[in-house]
C-alpha cells in the first residue's frame, strides 16, 4: 500500500511493537503526533501531519502500562480520535485490540453499570465511523452496544497456525473454563478439528462467580491422556486458569496448555501461571505481558496477530467486505 493513497495510521504509543509491525505490514509509516501534560495532569494531543481528506486509522490497545492507567489512555485515545475528525480527516477508525471495560456487559444486581454500553458512547461522542476489536468478552454485548459500525476480529487462526505442528500427533480436547466461554471454544474446536483432519474433543469446567468469590469444580467432557487446551478471551488474575487446569489434570489429562488473546494481569497472575497443572501460556500480542522474565522465557508463548489487524485496514481502507476476517 503506498502512503500516497489517502490512509494514515497513528498509535499512542508510537514505539510499540505492535503498531509499529502493523504499519509494516501495510508499508505506511506511524503518523507523527504531540502530546503534552498540564501541570494538573490534563493532556493535549494532535496529529502533526494533515490528515485532511484521509482515511485515518488509530491502533492502540487500552491496558494500564508505562505508568498510564487504562482511564489515561482512555481519555488520550478518545481526545485523539476528536482531533483526528477536527483536522479533517475523510474517515476515522479506532483499532482497539483490547477494549477496555467489556466484561461488564450486562446487570447482574441491581443498579449495575452496564459499561460496555458507556464505553461505546464515549467512542462515538468523538465521531468515529467504525470501532474494530479482537475476541472482545461478550461479541453480542459489544456489537449491541454500538451504532456505529463494528468488526469484530479472532484470534483463532493465528493461534491454530502457531500450535498445529505440536499437535498432529495428539489427541486434543478444547475447553473452556466456565459456561459462558463453551461457543468461543466450540468454535475454536471446530476450526482445529477442520485443520487436522479428526475428531478434537471439548470440555468445560463449572463456575460461579459472586463478590469477586469463585466457586466450582466440576468438570463435563473427556480430557483423560489427552492434551487440553483451556481457551478464554483474557486472563487477569490467573485463577480460573489454574483451577481449571487443576481440574483438568485431576480428571487425568497429560498435559494442560492455556490460551488467551489477551494477558491482562495483576501483580500475582505470575504465580498462578506458574503452577505446574499448567505446562504453557499461549497469548496473543494485543497487550504486552507484565511477567517475570524467567515465566516469561520459560512457559509463555506470543502469537503475533498484527497480520490480520493489517489485513482488515487494508480491507475497510479498500471498501472490500471484511465478514470473511471476522470471527
Amino acid at each position: 500500500m503506498n502512503h500516497d493513497d489517502g490512509i494514515a495510521l497513528f498509535c499512542l504509543d508510537s514505539g510499540s511493537d505492535f503498531a509499529s509491525q502493523v504499519a509494516a505490514h501495510l508499508g505506511v509509516p506511524l503518523g507523527e503526533h504531540e502530546e503534552r501534560d498540564f501541570e494538573d495532569g490534563e493532556h493535549k494531543i494532535r496529529p502533526l501531519e494533515t490528515v485532511r481528506n484521509r482515511d485515518v486509522f488509530v491502533v492502540q490497545s487500552l491496558y494500564g502500562s508505562d505508568g498510564l492507567s487504562i482511564n489515561d489512555k482512555l481519555a488520550r485515545l478518545l481526545f485523539l480520535l476528536a482531533s483526528l475528525r477536527d483536522n479533517g480527516a475523510a474517515r476515522v477508525t479506532a483499532v482497539v485490540p483490547y477494549l477496555c471495560y467489556s466484561r461488564k456487559d450486562r446487570r447482574t444486581k441491581s443498579r449495575d453499570p452496564v459499561t460496555t454500553r458507556y464505553i461505546a458512547q464515549l467512542f462515538e461522542a468523538m465521531a468515529i465511523d467504525t470501532m474494530v476489536t479482537v475476541d472482545v468478552h461478550n461479541r453480542a454485548a459489544f456489537e449491541n452496544a454500538f451504532r456505529c459500525p463494528t468488526v469484530h476480529l479472532s484470534a483463532r487462526e493465528a493461534f491454530i497456525d502457531f500450535l498445529l505442528p505440536q499437535l498432529r500427533a495428539r489427541e486434543i480436547t478444547v475447553a473452556s473454563p466456565d459456561v459462558g466461554g463453551v461457543k468461543r471454544a466450540e468454535l475454536f474446536r471446530e476450526s482445529l478439528e477442520g485443520q487436522l483432519g479428526r475428531a478434537v474433543g471439548s470440555a468445560f469446567m463449572e463456575k460461579h462467580r459472586s463478590s469477586g468469590e469463585v466457586s466450582g469444580s466440576a468438570v463435563v467432557g473427556n480430557v483423560r491422556n489427552r492434551t487440553v487446551l483451556i481457551l478464554d478471551d483474557l486472563i487477569a488474575g490467573g485463577g480460573t486458569m489454574q483451577r481449571a487446569a487443576e481440574a483438568f489434570r485431576k480428571q487425568g489429562a497429560e498435559e494442560v496448555i492455556a490460551m488467551a488473546t489477551h494477558g491482562v494481569f495483576s501483580h500475582d497472575t505470575g504465580d498462578k501461571l506458574a503452577s505446574p497443572a499448567l505446562s504453557r501460556v499461549i497469548l496473543g500480542n494485543t497487550v504486552v505481558p507484565a511477567l517475570p522474565s524467567t515465566l516469561l522465557e520459560t512457559k509463555v508463548d506470543l502469537v503475533d496477530i498484527t497480520a490480520g489487524i493489517a489485513d482488515t485496514i487494508t480491507a475497510l481502507h479498500e471498501g472490500r467486505d471484511v465478514t470473511d476476517l471476522e470471527s
